[in-house]
Parts: structure tokens; sequence; C-alpha cells
């Protein structure tokens, strides 16, 4: 799923790239949970959800590079660990970070993703002028 992912982006990603090759590895039903916090938070369901949930990463990220995955469990409920590179498109602030997510795995597809970020704040902050998430002054 992570090399189709890679080639969705390569491709041109949301909005440019097909969710065709992706679309396989989920449930019709699939269910993302993200952060309230994150500038993509929120429930998304179905193959339709996924797809715009690809495109609002888009929106976020000018670079979102998966630099080491460990996989902690191989069984559904998969747990995964990862830590990321980003860029934010729009403040051009790069971030390092880890993520753990527990992935359901039915009769071979996603069913539903968990994503645990270490600090949604700083995430969003990097993606405003703004120092913080408790600062809410505009940089200079």
């Amino acid at each position: 799923m992570y090399a189709a992912e890679a080639d969705y982006f390569t491709a041109g990603g949301p909005g440019k790239a097909s969710f065709a090759p992706l679309a396989p590895f989920f449930s019709p039903d699939v269910v993302l949970h993200q952060a309230d916090g994150l500038p993509y938070g929120g429930i998304w369901r179905g193959h339709e959800g996924m797809e715009r949930f690809f495109l609002a990463m888009g929106e976020t990220w000018e670079v979102f590079d998966l630099v080491e995955q460990s996989f902690l469990s191989e069984k559904s409920p998969l747990v995964v660990s990862t830590r990321v590179h980003v860029r934010a498109r729009a403040t051009g602030r790069e971030l390092d970070f880890p993520i753990l997510q527990t992935i359901t795995v039915e009769d071979g597809r996603i069913t539903e993703v968990w994503p645990f970020y270490w600090d949604t704040a700083a995430i969003a902050a990097a993606c405003t002028n703004y120092h913080s998430a408790d600062d809410r002054l505009p940089r200079s």
C-alpha cells in the first residue's frame, strides 16, 4: 500500500493523479480518523472520503516523506510506527515527527485507520503564521 501511495504522489498526487491504483487497498466503507487539531482533521469515509483526504493532505504539505517505518504488529489491527519529514505548503516550515497508526484490515483491505501524531499543535502551528498553537500573534 505504501508503495502505491508513493507512486500516486509521484504521478502528481491529489487532484492530478488517479486514485484508482490506491482504491483496491481500501474497503469501500473505509473510515480514517484524523485528529481534529490537524489542518485535515476529521473523519473521512469511503473511497470518496479518502480521495478528499489525500487532496487535503496535498494542499497542506508540499513535502510529506516517510523517512523510516516499522511494523510493530503484522496481524490486524496492524501497528505501524512512521517517522516523517514534512514541509508546509502555506509557510515553507519543515518538521520531523513520529506517527503511530493502528490499521484494521479485513479480507485484505483496509477498513479503519487511526493515526496518532506526537504533537498536533506543532503541526497546526507549522501550517499557519503563528509561533505556536498558543501564540495567536502573526509572525513578523
